[in-house]
């Protein structure tokens, strides 16, 4: 399993905002809610994980920095998944968003997939050694996944809703070359990082190589919709890397990814809290330059009329 979301933003990292404020407010002081939850606990209802809509029940809900969120279990999957999530990652359980998640997931080429586990029962199915093996592996992947929980701000979380509704129900693509492109953000976030930290912290620099690295081996796996592999197969020619081609929009879809992938990493607990905390102040700087880095809106491919369904993948 993995998440789904992306958008836009201002100038330099120095010009923060009221908004700014709002969305990465740490203060601790926490006013009423001005509405109540949507969900109710006990409610079934479709979840996001991982670009993929998954059947959910919420156990519990909670209002928490001017936010709801809810505590949901994935049907047919291991309590091991449970986990909080936002508004912004749940549907009501209706008809017509039923039909959202088969669209959805059949165009990620998983909804055979995940109907399949939704039918399946751990508990009942996890017998013998090779069984206990691989739900050993199921546990200990979502114990790095929890620790390394990367809280994406919530105006990138409408950035990357608004990304999937211009490419899965607008049939839009994000017009390349980017510019800036992935290379040019991240070494941007380096410059800013090295001014702004008295102590040349060198692990920002590996960071930086390290997420460009990943971007370039996930981008054609897994951060692509079905009706944008044509446009990759065009541009990434002649040994160029996806990081020089692709921009903001595609790097914050990795953002939702990396959790996952980093569970399949090796990495002690210590340097995965500190991966944590430079990654959440890589998504503020993001946050903080969207109306520079990200695409307000994208375009209407030459060879595509209205769907996706007509793109190759």
């Amino acid at each position: 399993m993995g998440s789904p979301d992306n958008r836009v933003a201002s100038d330099s990292a120095d010009n923060t905002s009221k908004n700014d404020s709002e969305d990465d407010d740490d203060n601790g002081v926490q006013s009423p809610p001005s509405h109540p939850c949507p969900f109710s606990e006990g409610e079934k209802v479709l979840a996001f994980h991982s670009f993929v809509i998954y059947e959910a029940k919420v156990l519990k809900t909670e209002y928490q920095l001017k936010e709801w969120r809810c505590y949901v279990h994935y049907l047919g999957w291991s309590k091991t998944w449970d986990e909080w999530v936002g508004l912004d990652r749940l549907l009501k359980f209706t008809e017509e968003n039923v039909k959202k998640q088969q669209e959805l997931n059949e165009k990620r080429g998983t909804d055979k997939k995940a109907s399949r586990a939704s039918q399946t029962k751990p508990k009942n199915v996890i017998k013998g050694r090779k069984r206990k093996n691989d739900a050993s592996k199921e546990k200990s992947a979502m114990n790095v996944e929890k620790l390394v929980s990367i809280q994406i701000p919530v105006k990138l979380k409408k950035q990357l809703v608004d990304d999937s509704e211009f490419v899965t129900h607008l049939g839009k693509l994000v017009k390349l070359p980017r510019t800036p492109n992935v290379e040019d953000i991240l070494k941007k976030y380096l410059e800013y990082r090295l001014k702004k930290d008295v102590t040349k912290d060198e692990s920002v620099g590996e960071i930086v190589k390290g997420l460009i690295c990943y971007f370039d081996k996930a981008l054609p796996a897994m951060l692509l919709y079905k009706s944008e592999r044509q446009q990759y197969e065009e541009l990434i020619v002649n040994d160029a890397s996806p990081s020089s081609v692709y921009g903001a929009e595609h790097l914050l879809r990795l953002f939702v990814r990396l959790p996952e992938l980093l569970s399949q990493a090796n990495i002690e607990e210590e340097t995965l809290i500190e991966l944590q905390q430079k990654l959440v102040d890589l998504l503020k700087f993001l946050r903080k330059n969207q109306n520079a880095f990200f695409l307000s809106s994208y375009h209407v491919p030459e060879n595509v009329e209205t769907s996706t369904n007509n793109a190759d993948d």
